[in-house]
C-alpha cells in the first residue's frame, strides 16, 4: 500500500478531524487498563524512568491501552540506549579536548569514527519514530485538539465550515 499509513481512529478525534471525512466504523477499540499499566519488567535505568515520566498523559490521553505496552516499551528502550549512549560520548568528551570522544583509535591504531557515535544517531532516529507514533513530538502535538482533560476543543470557526 502506498502514501502514509492510516491514522488512528483515536488521533483523528484529538486532532479533530478538520477534513470532515466520516471516521470509521469498527475499528477495534483495545480494552483501556483501569489503571496505568506498569513498565515491563526489561525495562530498567532510564528506559524506566521515561516510562513513569510519559505513561500518565498517554495514559490521560486514552493513547495508552493494553495492547500499545510494547510499543511503547519499544520507545522507552530507544530513550534509554539514546541517553547512555550520549552519557558515555559525553564522558569520552570530557578527556579529549581535541576530538570530544568522536574519533578513538582501533586495535590497529588508526583513527575511526567512535562507534558510540552512531549507537546514539539510531537510537535517536528509533525514538523520534515511536514518540510520533504517541504524538510526543512537537510536530506531532501541532496535530492535535485535546483539552486539558482530554476532551476535544470545539473550533470557533466550526459551525461557518459546517455551514450552518
Amino acid at each position: 500500500m502506498s502514501g502514509p499509513p492510516p491514522t488512528p481512529t483515536n488521533l483523528r478525534i484529538l486532532r479533530g478531524n478538520p477534513s470532515k471525512r466520516p471516521l470509521p466504523t469498527g475499528e477495534p477499540e483495545p480494552a483501556r487498563a483501569p489503571a496505568i499499566p506498569g513498565p515491563p519488567a526489561y525495562l530498567t535505568g532510564y528506559a524506566r524512568d521515561e516510562w513513569w515520566s510519559i505513561s500518565p498523559e498517554l495514559y490521560r490521553l486514552g493513547l495508552l491501552t493494553v495492547i500499545d505496552v510494547a510499543p511503547l516499551a519499544a520507545y522507552c528502550q530507544a530513550y534509554g540506549r539514546w541517553r547512555t549512549a550520549e552519557e558515555s560520548l559525553a564522558r569520552m568528551a570530557a578527556n579529549d579536548h581535541l576530538m570530544s570522544g568522536l574519533i578513538i583509535k582501533s586495535r590497529t591504531g588508526e583513527a575511526v569514527a567512535n562507534p558510540l557515535v552512531g549507537v546514539s544517531r539510531r537510537a535517536a532516529n528509533d525514538m523520534v519514530r515511536y514518540a510520533n507514533e504517541f504524538g510526543l513530538t512537537p510536530a506531532a502535538r501541532t496535530r492535535l485538539a485535546a483539552g486539558p482533560n482530554g476532551e476535544q476543543q470545539q473550533s470557533k470557526f466550526a459551525g461557518l465550515l459546517a455551514g450552518r
